[in-house]
Formats: structure tokens, sequence, C-alpha cells
């Protein structure tokens, strides 16, 4: 599944929280925020696409997750943050090479035929979250669980997996089937990740040793070794050249949501124009993480993660852009949802976790925080269905999205400040309950912040609504004015 990454450490950020950001872009999955409580998760696991059953622990925690309102293609749970203020996000699309794959195939289901059993495939997208987050307590281990499902079990595709807590980000990639490469993500950096293999530098020395910043498959070595996989000249390993891609396809849909992302964190310092670039949109050696040059606010990851190369000649929505529409956005339509997991260390443990949830296109979509130490969701986040409604989130942000692209420069206006309006009167909220819940210990108000947050966008979001199908009325082909003539 398609999606852009975009991680912060704890120095990066300007309140030293960490924030592991992704835009779930399936193909207009309808999608909810809810919470499962632990006796709703499953003891024994059947997935839909790999066919594969398995027992879980029995003493699973509370915890976020967005699924899909239609269960027929299994949960896709997405993200969440789960009762001890671990959060998780999977997964990242990944691009992996035939040397690869041929020597640790993906692990795919294949069905019965004559006498031969059918055989289950391996984990996916469709199951990581709620085979992992329940279970940890530390993103250490979040890697440690999900690198052991993935050798016993394997995997049907090629993935990238981010946890955090409120000390660390972990970044796990798969490699193949069976194997797999994680690196604690610098304190002070920020992580870009475009659908490509990531990871530019591995310690191999650490990984099998203190465990400080790196961990992988424990056969790792041998597998690079007896594959003739590596591809690096010099001493220091780049795990990208080995298990990554470099094809034209990277060079239009990957690399370029990279490149603008690190401009975003770093537009002074690194050189991303000209004929004299360090990087350009097609490069294939733009760095895993960067060191931003300001620290970096949930706000600041939302805007990311809308963006559409504003401001460079690719912007598919600007008249006088010369090469528009050439590269693949990051805010993209099809988007399902977009979840920033921050953990606030700094309060108490009941409101560390706050999720930042934006559904469909984020380029006309607004974060909304919501505090994950609840027993349930407002109604007008989890009631989602199938069926078009106003009566969620999910439903009127797609349907703003559809209204506003089409006449996008006398609409975006009315859809900038109402993204405003959330984001300053949220803020106001959140601020007001998490003085509140420091000073009393009431957990119990964590309910009540979060309908009013709710609240909140349900009237923002109507009154947006009614402004923008305005604008699209105006727009429509069968206008007529006698004035006209």
């Amino acid at each position: 599944m398609p999606c852009t990454t975009l991680l912060v450490g704890r120095c990066a950020s300007n309140d030293g929280s960490t924030m592991i950001a992704r835009t779930d872009d399936g193909h207009f999955d309808h999608k909810k925020i809810i919470v499962v409580k632990p006796e709703d998760q499953p003891r024994r696991y059947k997935s839909v696409i790999g066919k594969l059953e398995l027992d879980l622990p029995d003493d699973p925690l509370r915890y976020t997750s967005c699924p899909s309102a239609d269960p027929s293609n299994g949960v896709w749970p997405a993200t969440g943050i789960n009762a001890a203020n671990v959060g998780m996000t999977a997964t990242e699309t990944i691009t992996t090479n035939p040397r690869v794959l041929s020597a640790d195939p993906l692990v795919t289901p294949r069905e019965a035929e004559g006498d031969s059993p059918a055989v289950p495939g391996g984990i996916g997208e469709e199951d990581m979250v709620l085979l992992v987050l329940p279970y940890i307590r530390t993103a250490r281990e979040g890697v440690v669980r999900l690198g052991r499902l993935l050798e016993e079990y394997g995997t049907y595709e090629s993935n990238g997996v981010a946890f955090n807590d409120k000390d660390d980000i972990w970044w796990l990639e798969t490699i193949g089937g069976h194997h797999w490469i994680a690196r604690r993500v610098p304190e002070d950096r920020c992580v870009v990740m475009p659908n490509q293999f990531g990871l530019d530098n591995f310690d191999f020395e650490d990984a099998f040793g203190e465990q400080k910043d790196c961990m992988c498959s424990a056969d790792l070595r041998e597998f690079i070794r007896d594959n003739r996989l590596d591809l690096n000249r010099g001493k220091d390993f780049n795990p990208r050249l080995a298990f990554g891609s470099h094809t034209f396809h990277d060079h239009i849909y990957n690399t370029p949501r990279a490149w603008y992302m690190g401009r975003c964190l770093c537009p002074t310092t690194i050189k991303w124009d000209g004929p004299d670039a360090d990087y350009g949109p097609e490069s294939d050696n733009i760095p895993w993480s960067f060191v931003p040059e300001q620290k970096i606010t949930a706000e600041d990851v939302g805007t990311i993660l809308s963006a559409h190369y504003q401001g460079t000649p690719y912007d598919p929505y600007s008249a006088g852009a010369a090469r528009k529409g050439i590269y693949r956005p990051i805010g993209i339509n099809r988007t399902g949802v977009t979840a920033i997991c921050q953990i606030r260390g700094w309060l108490p443990e009941a409101v560390q976790g706050v999720e930042w949830v934006c559904f469909a296109s984020t380029t006309f979509g607004a974060f909304l925080p919501v505090y994950t130490n609840a027993d349930d969701m407002p109604a007008y986040l989890r009631d989602v269905t199938t069926e078009v409604s106003t009566d969620n989130f999910y439903w009127n942000t797609r349907l703003l999205g559809a209204l506003a692209d089409p006449c996008y420069g006398a609409s975006i206006v009315h859809v900038e400040r109402w993204q405003y309006a959330i984001a300053c009167k949220a803020r106001r909220i959140m601020n007001e309950y998490d003085a509140k819940i420091t000073e009393t210990g009431d957990a119990a108000l964590i309910a009540e912040a979060n309908e009013k947050l709710a609240d909140l966008a349900k009237k923002e979001t109507a009154a947006v609504l009614q402004k923008v199908l305005l604008v699209a009325c105006e727009h429509m082909k069968n206008g007529y004015k006698r004035s006209d003539n």
C-alpha cells in the first residue's frame, strides 16, 4: 500500500515528544478510529489475505486502531497507541530487488489444488498492528516482537514499520520473506520514507553486540554474504544498496517525496534546486534522516504530509507550474487516514499519548488530536460505514476534498481557514485538559476532552462544507446568467 512516513525524534521536536506519522494511502479506504479493549482482542487470530492462523497472548493492552470500515479484506488497523503509551504505524510499503526475493521469497498463500493442501502466507499490513501493538511496553519491544513473528511466519510483502515511546523511535524494514533490519532514530533527527527501502547506514557490531541503536534478524550477516548482496565499496554498510531498488519508477513515484520532505526540514543548509543541487527529486542518495533547521511541531508534520510540491515546478494545482503532475505528491487523493502518534513524556501518563487523525486527502483534510488513554472514541470519529454520510469526520472530509479539488483556486481559502481554525481551537482544548488532568489526576476527564474535540471538528467541518459546496455549485459547467450575453 503506497504511503509516506515522517518520524521526529524527541530532540528534533519543539516539545520533547516523539512523533511517528504516516499517510495510509490505500484505494479510497473507508477509515475510522476506535479503541480496542483487552476483552475485544482475539486470542486466536486468522488473517483474511494471508490465511494464517495463530494464537495470541492472553494479556493484551488496550489500544487505539484505525481499521477499515469494510472488514471483508481484513482489519487493516493502520496505526495506534496502546495503554503503555507506545505507538505503532504499519506499514510503509517499500521496494526491494530480485536478488533479495530470489534468496528469501515472500511467503504468499496458496489455495489447495488436487492432492496438494492449502499453504498459508505470512503476515502483512492487514495484521501487524493487531499482532504487535497490544503486547509491547516500549518501542524496542515492538521491534523484538515483530522480528520474531517475521522470522517464524514470514511476510508476503516488503514493508517498513515504526514504533515510538516517550524516549525512542525505532524503524524496522523487512528483507525478503523472513529477514529484517531495524535502527533507532537518532534523537535529534527526522526520518523521511517514501515507499522505498530507506536505511542508508547500519552497524553490525552494535546489532550483534549491545544493540543500542541497531537490531536485525539473527542470520542477516550470513544471508548477505551467502547471496552476495553487499554492493558497498567502502567499509560502511549501506542497507539501501543491498536490499533496495533504484528504478525509473522510484524516480517518479518515490524519491521526489523524500526530496520535498527534505527541503521542508532543511530549506537553507542543503541546496535542493538547480544544476548544482546537492539532491534533486530523482536522486538515489537522499539521506534517510536529517537534522532539521528548526524544531518540528505536530502541525509541521501535518503540513509536510499534506504537500503537493508547493513552490516547485511540479505542483499539480499551480497554473504556471511547468512540469506539474509528473511526480506523485505526498497529499494524494486516495488516502484513507493519516495519523501522527505523539508521545509527550513530560506529562502524566494518562495524557502522554495523543493521536492526530486526518481522514481522506491530507491536502483538504484537518488533523484533529484525540487522547488515546480512553475507553472509547466519540461517535463522530468512530461510527463510519461504507455508506456516504455527513454524520462522521471521514465522509465529511472525503466530500470536502472532492468538491474543493476541481475549483482549487476558489475553494482553498475556505479549506485553509478551516484547517487553521481546527488547529488553533483543538490546541486550546488540549492545553485546558492537559492542565486539568495534571492538576486533578482525574483520567475520567479524557472522555470529556475527546468529545469536545470531536464536537469542534463536527461544527467547523459542517461550516466549511457549506462554503465549499457553494463554490463548487458556482463553478458548474451549466451555469448561466443573462448578463453573460
